[in-house]
């Protein structure tokens, strides 16, 4: 049973953000916009990544954009849905473009996120342009997913029975110590079907049917040592859509911005300067 402590919600109250609703079909969707005069950049989390997770690399974009986090459906403060398709994902975003009255917007998906955002932009949503973080390569006649689905499962045991940032740690020792305490707080708020529905879409849907729709502009930023795209996902990457940008992070595996927060930063922010 997916549960928001207490303790999480009270994190609310130091993130420069407003909370906002919008509502895809019968779904209440929840946003973290940080506001300002900037670009909207709608930024799509991974697969057990609520919104907040995300403030540590929002806060540090308003000066260029105005981020606008999505809590996706069966995490965070978001409704759960009955299905969990790449599709109901991307309709979920759109929802969220239009229900904000964002003017093509800029689009940052990270892993689970990076391929809905794929999805949206192959539809034509008018967009300024897609920055897709480790989309999971993996589908139909590739290799599996390298995190199985009872490791996710797992940690959504821990975080149901109660964790806390030292258990989190032995997961993710690379992560700053705020980054350990979000986790230890926000993961029960992950609908465990959720997970398991996108997990088998990482099997059943093939980012590479997608990608080379995705219209220019659009940067496939990804880790150095990330096991989830590796360096012949790289090369197929750059042949199946030749317009796109391929940027590197050295270093990072696959959770980029939290393995090298300084250079994934870095990168990120020299990218939507262009912008």
């Amino acid at each position: 049973m997916r549960a928001v402590l207490q303790s999480a919600l009270a994190d609310l109250a130091d993130v420069p953000a407003t909370g906002r609703w919008v509502r895809s079909g019968d779904v209440a969707l929840h946003v973290l916009d940080y506001g300002g005069d900037g670009v909207p950049l709608v930024v799509l989390p991974g697969i057990t990544s609520p919104a907040i997770t995300m403030d540590f690399l929002a806060r540090e974009l308003t000066d260029l954009v105005r981020p606008i986090v999505v809590d996706v459906r069966g995490r965070g403060l978001s409704d759960s849905g009955k299905s969990y398709t790449l599709e109901d994902y991307a309709d979920d975003t759109v929802a969220v473009i239009d229900g904000l009255g964002l003017d093509r917007p800029l689009l940052l998906g990270h892993s689970m996120g990076a391929r809905i955002a794929a999805v949206v932009a192959a539809r034509g949503v008018p967009l300024r342009g897609t920055v897709l973080v480790d989309p999971p390569m993996s589908g139909p006649g590739r290799g599996p997913y390298p995190t199985t689905l009872e490791a996710f499962l797992g940690q959504l045991e821990q975080a149901q029975r109660g964790t806390d940032a030292d258990e989190v740690a032995r997961s993710w020792p690379r992560w700053p110590r705020r980054e350990q305490e979000l986790r230890a707080r926000w993961l029960s708020s992950c609908d465990a079907e959720a997970v398991a529905a996108t997990h088998a879409g990482f099997e059943s849907e093939d980012f590479f049917t997608t990608w080379p729709q995705v219209p220019a502009r659009t940067v496939l930023l990804y880790g150095g040592e990330s096991p989830v795209v590796t360096a012949a996902g790289v090369a197929e990457a750059a042949a199946a859509n030749p317009g796109a940008e391929l940027v590197e992070v050295p270093g990072a595996g696959h959770m980029v911005f939290w393995d090298e927060q300084e250079t994934a930063r870095r990168l990120l922010r020299e990218i939507l300067g262009h912008w």
